[in-house]
């Protein structure tokens, strides 16, 4: 019975684990994109006339 208890969880975790293993491989690939050129473009130098 042991046995079976420990198989069962195994193949509960081995779907729990390819599903982290597939969200770190995500974060990874969404952090290799380059950002966006009109994030940068956002920025306008303001100039102070007093």
């Amino acid at each position: 019975m042991a046995a079976d208890a420990a198989i069962f969880v195994s193949k509960r975790l081995q779907r729990a684990a390819f599903a982290i293993l597939c969200l770190i491989v995500a974060q990874f690939v969404l952090a290799s994109c380059e950002p966006e050129p009109s994030a940068m473009a956002a920025r306008v130098a303001l100039t102070h006339r007093y």
